[in-house]
């Protein structure tokens, strides 16, 4: 269905007319996603509960490839809980954030022997679960149990900033946003208003250049009235992200498999896979010194150019090195041999290897 424009009417408070008129333009424009279940049909909670951790931080277009192999695969929770986590690692390989994988994980099994396998349904025992805070436990209130519950996300929190003309500059404004979204939400098709919040955000009331003119709440949007819609929610300037550095090592070895270490589980990338390396620092080491901790004793060869990969508090840039062994190679002391392992190129695509480790190997080898 096509979306009317409409002119600026005069303009009438956020509230129960709000509601109808974005329940009534859900019905007609929804997204179809795969996690969403047909009108009337109730929503498989192990499902809402996959995508929404999925969806932390991470887009739709991006995530439904990823939620669908993960349902082919594991399509129950008591399948996912018996998982072994490295598999669940590997499947996740490529979505970042990885403590959501761990902690996905652990929800999992916490569900099975806790709960016998079936989520609950109350807000508060939802939080207590392994990666559920206040926004997912209630999405999945809402959405898969129709509970009147009120999940804030950042399409949520910009929606109502504008309805409301919030001036309050976030992330200050978190715990007003919240409140004036409670009062909107309706004690039926709490679920429904959620999604419809968020289609809402995401489609039409977008960061940039929002849709006033197709949007269905138009007239209840005081920001829109005051012309002053795109300026909000408003924001403190960001600090400039600072930047690490660092040294990495890949080993090809005769046969053609590469060398891979598994990284600590507590911290940044817990649990996966990564080309052994120097430490990420503020100050670069000279190369002769970087070299000593090397992985194996070999003919070192510096890959042109860099490898740039950014996460959410800094910025990485690595120096790669690349060596050619022999199948015999020896690994030295600064490899930590008992967390290092051999892994065929062609193996490489289902390894648990986070985004910033493909980017390194690929650059490394990419004459090869």
């Amino acid at each position: 269905m096509t979306a009317v424009a409409r002119k600026q009417l005069p303009l009438r408070p956020a509230g129960p007319d709000t509601v109808d008129a974005l329940l009534a333009w859900y019905d007609e424009e929804r997204r179809d996603l795969p996690w969403r279940v047909a009108p009337g049909k109730r929503a498989d909670p192990y499902r809402v509960w996959l995508s929404e951790i999925m969806l932390q931080q991470t887009t739709v277009k991006a995530v439904i490839p990823f939620y669908a192999r993960f349902l082919a695969r594991w399509p129950t929770i008591k399948a996912l809980a018996a998982a072994p986590l490295d598999d669940v690692l590997a499947a996740w390989a490529g979505l970042g954030y990885y403590s959501r994988a761990r902690n996905l994980h652990k929800c999992a099994i916490a569900v099975v022997e806790d709960f016998g396998g079936k989520f609950p349904s109350t807000i508060a025992e939802l939080q207590k679960l392994p990666g559920i805070g206040p926004y997912t436990a209630n999405a999945i209130a809402a959405i898969a149990f129709g509970e009147s519950a009120t999940p804030v996300d950042g399409n949520v929190e910009r929606v109502v900033a504008r309805l409301f003309a919030v001036r309050q500059s976030l992330p200050a404004a978190k715990t007003e946003l919240k409140r004036l979204a409670a009062t909107l939400t309706p004690e039926r098709r709490a679920g429904d208003f959620a999604q419809a919040m968020m289609d809402l955000g995401a489609g039409i009331c977008t960061p940039r250049r929002p849709s006033c003119l197709v949007c269905p709440v138009q007239q209840d949007c005081a920001a829109a009235a005051h012309g002053i819609a795109e300026q909000l929610p408003m924001r403190l300037e960001r600090a400039e992200r600072p930047q690490r550095v660092g040294f990495a090592f890949v080993a090809l070895r005769e046969d053609g498999c590469v060398l891979v270490r598994k990284r600590a589980e507590a911290g940044l990338l817990g649990g996966m896979l990564e080309v052994p390396s120097t430490a990420w620092g503020d100050l670069l080491p000279p190369a002769k010194e970087a070299l000593r901790s090397a992985p194996l004793r070999a003919d070192w060869w510096a890959v042109p150019g860099t490898v740039v990969h950014v996460f959410t508090h800094f910025r990485l840039e690595l120096i790669v090195y690349r060596a050619l062994v022999p199948a015999d190679a020896t690994l030295t002391f600064w490899a930590e041999p008992e967390r290092c392992q051999w892994v065929a190129r062609r193996d490489l695509h289902a390894a648990a290897l986070p985004s910033v480790m493909r980017k390194v190997i690929g650059h490394a080898l990419k004459e090869n």
